[in-house]
């Protein structure tokens, strides 16, 4: 068990998927978890959190009270799920809210999450362009096609200034499609038809590597996250049993590859989240399911 620097972290959005990871991984590293949502779970009751709505600022002060940091998980977590003002409006004040009371009450620094769409996902004919080149990394960003990504990428601004006002250091953690071992057994229903999933260039991102990146964050030394980098965090490799250059020329043949890559190496660059944080996915769906 790794001996932690801050103690008393607060997680928000504690229920959903990357929330239960993160309170799971932080608990088995000797942290002290203080975990909140809209919702009560189990994970919420037994980590001495309280249900709250982020959007009301007193409730954000409230949950960050003595905490050290906070890894921030709570928003609308897609397009689609609720109108597109509603979804805009709710994770701006959400994400205003929880760096502004962060900065406030004095924390060590805040880990949050953005998302992949900042960087013009979806690739499709009826949502947005194709990528500009691959492996997508951070410098194709942004190009938010959605209110929801939009979201994101206006956070992104808000919490790079407060953090300057602050001097706190900020992670935004571009989280690829989180899975579950439980959901890597519909991959192969995708494998007949590659246009199924090009819509992230085949990307996704283990529950587990999401925890390890965010816990990664937290101990990154201060140095290294000056200016509030926004880090892509997907798997090492796609959801496809084909290789990724061959995916690439196939479905998107005007799109150019910027280096070699590995056979099946993911198309969503991961190569600043090693350097900075020193993050290296461990999980794969190949670990659960076999490739043919």
């Amino acid at each position: 068990m790794a001996e932690s620097t801050m103690q008393r972290i607060c997680v928000t959005g504690a229920s959903g998927k990357a929330g239960r990871s993160v309170v799971r991984d932080l608990l088995e590293h000797g942290y002290d978890v203080v975990a909140t949502d809209i919702v009560s779970s189990r994970e919420v009751v037994e980590n001495g959190g309280v249900r709250a709505d982020l959007t009301d600022y007193g409730q954000a002060l409230e949950v960050l009270k003595d905490v050290d940091a906070v890894i921030h998980l709570a928003n609308i977590p897609a397009p689609g799920i609720r109108t597109p003002a509603v979804t805009f409006n709710t994770n701006i004040t959400m994400n205003f809210n929880v760096f502004h009371a962060a900065a406030h009450c004095g924390l060590s620094r805040v880990v949050w999450a953005s998302s992949e769409t900042t960087l013009g996902l979806p690739f499709t004919e009826t949502n947005g362009l194709p990528p500009r080149y691959a492996p997508v990394d951070e410098d194709h960003y942004p190009v938010p096609t959605s209110t929801y990504a939009l979201s994101k990428v206006a956070s992104e601004t808000i919490a790079g200034h407060i953090a300057q006002w602050s001097g706190m250091p900020f992670v935004a953690l571009r989280f690829s499609n989180i899975m579950d071992p439980d959901d890597y057994r519909a991959f192969p229903s995708t494998w007949v038809d590659p246009h199924i999933r090009k819509w992230n260039l085949w990307g996704y991102v283990d529950g587990r590597d999401v925890a390890t990146a965010c816990r990664l964050s937290l101990t990154a030394p201060a140095e290294s996250l000056a200016g509030s980098p926004g880090l892509i965090i997907a798997a090492a490799d796609t959801v496809m049993n084909r290789p990724s250059a061959a995916l690439l020329a196939e479905v998107f043949p005007g799109v150019s590859l910027t280096r070699d890559i590995g056979e099946f190496e993911s198309l969503l660059a991961i190569d600043r989240a090693r350097e900075v944080i020193g993050y290296q996915p461990r999980h794969s769906w190949r670990d659960h399911i076999p490739e043919s």
